[in-house]
């Protein structure tokens, strides 16, 4: 962890340790997700993510809304247990997961490890590290348990490290300015005319927990602070068209 800690000391880029440290364990690339609550009345959460991922992966996963069916995404939703993937543990779950699980093949991402991120301040975050193998055999898998331990508190301590050298620093997330997706313009306008995160859910067929996920996304691209400052900007901006 030197070198992480050292480069975060000196505010350089942190990917290049990162990936060292990753590799170290065995896999080949780094994912981390925060939504972070802001603690003043009326703020909404944001969303940071930091990748060692191309920006092509990044920008496809955005666009194509995988979120909604990435089995590492909703393993974290529902278990406070880290979750061990490949293609043999999450195929046939659903024709988007087995979209999901094809195209990020292709892109790289076969298996790897994912876990949550427990604070002592409301956020809701997210460590994935993963490799280009698409099924684990027996003697990789008995070697990332016996890692488990090892890679969750590198997790967590990254996360501290993120947390106070970004976050309490102020610093917006680096999707300020992003094109909204197709989903979060749906979500979006449909929050323009009033309808709640469950009314949103049950529309387009989501759970109401990945319509925030969604809003705190958008909320971290328009640069704003709230569901209604989102809406107003996103009418500026002829994102849809306004419920006269």
């Amino acid at each position: 962890m030197s070198p992480l800690i050292e480069a975060a000391r000196r505010g350089e880029d942190l990917l290049p340790a990162l990936q060292d440290i990753v590799r170290g364990f065995g896999f080949d690339e780094f994912m981390y997700a925060t939504a972070k609550y802001h603690l003043r009345p009326g703020n909404d959460e944001r969303m940071w993510v930091v990748t060692t991922l191309p920006v092509a992966w990044v920008m496809r996963y955005d666009q194509r809304a995988y979120v909604e069916c990435d089995p590492r995404v909703l393993s974290v939703f529902d278990s406070s247990m880290p979750l061990l993937w490949d293609h043999a543990s999450e195929r046939g779950r659903s024709v988007r997961t087995d979209e999901f699980l094809a195209d990020a093949l292709t892109h790289g991402i076969g298996s790897g490890v994912a876990f949550a991120i427990y604070t002592t301040l409301p956020s809701r975050n997210i460590v994935s590290l993963s490799s280009a193998t698409p099924n684990l055999c027996k003697e990789r898998r008995d070697a990332i348990v016996r890692s488990l331990g090892d890679i969750v508190l590198f997790g967590q301590y990254f996360h501290e490290l993120f947390v106070k050298g970004v976050i309490e620093k102020g610093l917006a997330p680096g999707s300020v300015g992003a094109a909204l997706s197709l989903r979060e313009r749906q979500c979006l306008e449909l929050a323009s005319q009033g309808h709640t995160s469950i009314e949103i859910g049950n529309r387009l067929g989501i759970s109401d927990r990945t319509v925030n996920f969604h809003f705190s996304n958008l909320i971290s691209k328009l640069g704003v602070h709230n569901r209604h400052e989102a809406i107003a900007k996103g009418a500026a901006l002829g994102l849809f068209q306004p419920t006269i």
